[in-house]
């Protein structure tokens, strides 16, 4: 009989996992591996037919033979149980920032979701000790540099097989703490690599595809957040909006170009902000912010469909499908759908750190804003002289987007010949997936600002005595609201680094709700 799973947890080795989950346990959730009797035979069968067939002097990559180039070197009997240990401690040569704990956590979820599919030939003992790990907080610290993404991610996941040995360090209640103190407080005992398991652990694209979870996810939030924003900025400039019509969107029907219409459509009270609007067509970045923001929003499902299937997908070399006895050698190591979604993200997001830029450009000045104060400060008459308002933030604003648009190189078409010439084609996944989210980074900064600016902006066209206020729907004023709580408005010139910070804290946080998810 099949014991319930428990809802509390994300069960990994039969239902697929999506992006959601490795989200969630990426901030916290609980991991477990499946009761589904059917999924544990196929993972009990892989590690088994490894065992056996080894031992009958079947020629096994990585278990028999030496690894990539190596492996024409055939490995004795008598040292093929040593050959893990080997390929885990060889590879500890990563550097760079380490991920953090959140990341860590993703990589241990994503190593977890392609060994449980049950081809990659570890014992169930290995599955259970890294949803042990999870359960418990314990994560390895890994390096972000040393990739190219195919074999996988070697080094990097060299330091999950040796969190799991008893070597190198992990985070743990908050600190950085040699993994093996910490087994020995947890009561847990250092696992010993069986053949190939060394190999399945680090032979996949779990870095390159855990930070590509966290990635979209911070994506997805950007895109609702440059809509709200878009429609805050064509409010304080009494914009037209009639753009955001749903039959003029009805005949170019991109869906998602169209959901980012509506969603500025249904921010705006038409009739009223027309009343107050002065153009019969906006500029650019307020009239066709449905066709930049709609790229992204557009490419969501296939980002989506590219990062769940490399998720839920044995992604080591070889393959060992122990209940038909096939050792299988290929390369679905290879992370080039990783590698490719991630290029085109970070372009997609970069054109929205652009986006917003160029909005906040119309709101600064006076030629473009429609009555607004130069900079949008708040100084009174007999101050304004002296005071600068945004001025410094828009230039912050230049800067980041600056960075996030030559950030936008792909990481994909940068492969390098390695390893004798063995690895003469590779992916750079996890190059590019880092790149991706230094972007997001960049771009989240650049919203912090304009979520700042566009508030200031609404104040100051609310103290006009010929503003509509009605033209401030409930939604937007709730927005306004939530951020005038812990936003005092600029009326005389102070240093804005801290509240910039905590913006950009709140939009990581996704602390404001936009939109009901369809």
């Amino acid at each position: 009989m099949t014991v319930k799973p428990d809802p509390a947890k994300v069960a990994f080795g039969h239902d697929p996992v999506t992006i959601e989950d490795i989200v969630a346990i990426a901030r916290g959730a609980s991991a477990c591996v499946t009761q589904n009797e059917a999924a544990r035979a196929r993972i009990e069968a892989s590690a088994r037919f490894v065992g056996d067939l080894w031992r009958e002097e079947g020629v096994i990559y990585g278990v028999t033979t030496g690894y990539g180039d190596s492996c024409t070197v055939s490995i004795p009997p008598h040292l093929v149980e040593e050959l893990p240990l080997h390929l885990t401690r060889f590879h500890g040569c990563g550097l760079g920032q380490q991920f953090d704990l959140e990341h860590g956590r993703a990589i241990l979820a994503a190593r977890l979701a392609s060994l449980s599919r049950g081809y990659s030939g570890v014992r169930m003992v290995l599955l259970e000790r890294l949803a042990e790990y999870i359960e418990r907080d314990i994560v390895p610290v890994i390096p972000q540099e040393g990739s190219v993404g195919a074999s996988g991610d070697l080094t990097p996941l060299s330091y999950v097989a040796g969190a799991l040995i008893g070597e190198r360090d992990v985070y743990y209640r908050g600190e950085r703490r040699p993994v093996a103190e910490v087994l020995k407080a947890e009561g847990l005992e250092p696992l010993h690599l069986k053949p190939k398991e060394g190999l399945a652990i680090m032979n996949g694209t779990a870095v390159m595809t855990a930070v590509a979870c966290l990635a979209f996810d911070r994506a997805e939030y950007l895109a609702r957040l440059a809509t709200r924003l878009t429609a805050m900025v064509s409010v304080a400039l009494k914009g037209n909006p009639n753009h955001f019509d749903g039959k003029l969107f009805s005949v170019k029907p991109h869906p998602g170009q169209g959901q980012i219409a509506r969603w500025i459509h249904d921010d705006l009270d038409a009739a009223e902000v027309a009343r107050n609007s002065d153009r019969l067509q906006d500029r650019y970045s307020v009239r066709c912010a449905p066709h930049i923001i709609g790229v992204l929003q557009d490419s969501l499902p296939w980002l989506r469909q590219f990062i769940e299937t490399e998720l839920n997908s044995a992604n080591d070399n070889p393959i060992i499908d122990g209940e038909g006895e096939h050792v299988l050698h290929g390369g679905h190591f290879y992370g080039g759908h990783i590698a490719f979604a991630m290029d085109s993200l970070k372009v997609a997001v970069a054109n929205i750190a652009d986006l917003i830029d160029r909005q906040m450009a119309l709101l600064m000045d006076v030629k473009f804003n429609n009555g607004l104060p130069a900079n949008l400060s708040g100084a009174t008459p007999d101050r304004v002289m002296i005071n600068h308002g945004f001025k410094a933030v828009q230039i912050g604003v230049s800067a980041w987007t600056a960075e996030a648009l030559k950030q936008t190189m792909p990481a994909s078409v940068f492969s390098r010949s390695t390893e004798c010439h063995n690895q003469d084609k590779v992916s750079m996944g996890t190059i590019a997936a880092r790149d991706c989210e230094r972007v997001l980074e960049l771009t989240e900064q650049v919203a912090a600002a304009g979520v700042l600016a566009a508030t200031q902006a609404l104040y100051l066209r609310k103290q006009q005595t010929d503003f509509n206020h009605s033209a401030v729907t409930p939604v937007l004023e709730s927005m306004y609201s939530q951020v005038r709580d812990f936003f005092d408005i600029v009326d005389e010139d102070r240093p804005l680094e801290g509240v910039l910070r905590q913006t950009v804290d709140y939009i990581r946080a996704q602390r404001w709700e936009l939109y009901p998810h369809d």
